[in-house]
Order: C-alpha cells, then structure tokens, then sequence
C-alpha cells in the first residue's frame, strides 16, 4: 500500500472506529429481530461494509445513526428477498420429491399472536411499527430511514398501530389452558 493510501485508510479508520462502536450492537439487534440468528451477522457485517466504502457520503453526527438503519432496512430486505427466493426453490424441489414443506423460523421471544398479527400488516406498517418500538428511533431518524416527511411519521405510526391493534382483536381471545379434569372428560 502507497504511503498516501495508507494515510486515506488511517483517516477512514479515524471516522469508522467510533461509528463502529457506538453502533454495532444496535445494527446487530436490529438485523436479528428481522432475520434470525443465521443471517443477522452476515447482513451487519454489510451494512457496516458499506459505511466503510460509503464513509464520504455518511452524514456526521446525529444523523449517522438513522443513515446506518437506512442502510440496514435495505440490506434486510435484499436478504429476505433472497430468502423467500431460495424457499421458493426448496419448496420446489421438495414437492417434487413429495416431501412437506420446511418449518419458517419464527420469534420465540415474542407472543405468537402479537407475531400473527403483526405479520398480517402490510410491509411498510410493519417496518415502521419495528423502527418505532423496537428501535426506539424518533421520528426524526424513522423519516431519514424510510425516506418520508418527518409530519407523515406520526401520523402513519398511528394508523399502523391502529391496524396491528384490530388485526390483534380479530385473532379473538387467548385460548383458556384446559384442565385435567376437563381434559380427562
């Protein structure tokens, strides 16, 4: 490596270390909460890749957090298309063989019906009820991510949460655990 090269890696390095730090864990979780433990290093590894190659283009302060997201909202998304793609093609093979279809990996660590209910929402409803709740991004940071006014983040947060909340109601009561006696009957 040139001496000038070796002084533009140093003076990268100085930018990236501390957006590194302070945000890894953060991109980590998010990638986890979207795509599971198989695919969640692989898809911040990317982004923090493309902070890297991308570090010019990085806004400074406040605002390279929510630039890191943006960058993580579309790689996870890149994953999950290849994902359902590469589903798509084991399905295939599988019901070529006669065989049923794989088990879908789903969030342990939340309520199924939350789960069901929040799975039945459009796509953007559920990326931006998981920016708000699970990310705990503002509104500010919520609009740089998906590219929206920051007046329409509040607003469209209210109606997604109106749709998760009757989509909840709709999956009807928890079923009551059965007795042994009732069970025995």
């Amino acid at each position: 490596m040139s001496t000038a090269g070796a002084r533009e890696h140093d003076d990268i390095g100085q930018r990236f270390d501390p957006l590194f730090e302070a945000h890894y864990q953060e991109i980590y979780r998010f990638c986890i909460r979207r795509l599971g433990f198989d695919d969640a290093e692989d898809a911040t590894a990317e982004v923090f890749a493309v902070a890297w190659r991308r570090i010019d283009d990085m806004p400074s302060g406040v605002d390279d957090r929510a630039w890191l997201y943006g960058v993580a909202q579309r790689i996870v998304g890149n994953h999950r298309r290849s994902r359902r793609r590469q589903q798509g093609l084991l399905k295939r093979i599988l019901e070529t063989r006669s065989v049923g279809e794989p088990d879908v990996a789903t969030g342990a660590d939340v309520d199924a019906r939350v789960l069901a209910a929040l799975s039945s929402l459009s796509g953007s409803d559920q990326d931006l009820l998981r920016l708000t709740t699970w990310e705990g991004l503002n509104r500010s940071e919520i609009a740089h991510v998906l590219g929206i006014k920051e007046n329409a983040v509040d607003q469209r947060i209210h109606r997604a949460k109106a749709r998760l909340r009757e989509r909840y109601d709709r999956l009807g009561p928890e079923p009551r655990p059965v007795t042994t006696k009732e069970a025995s009957a």
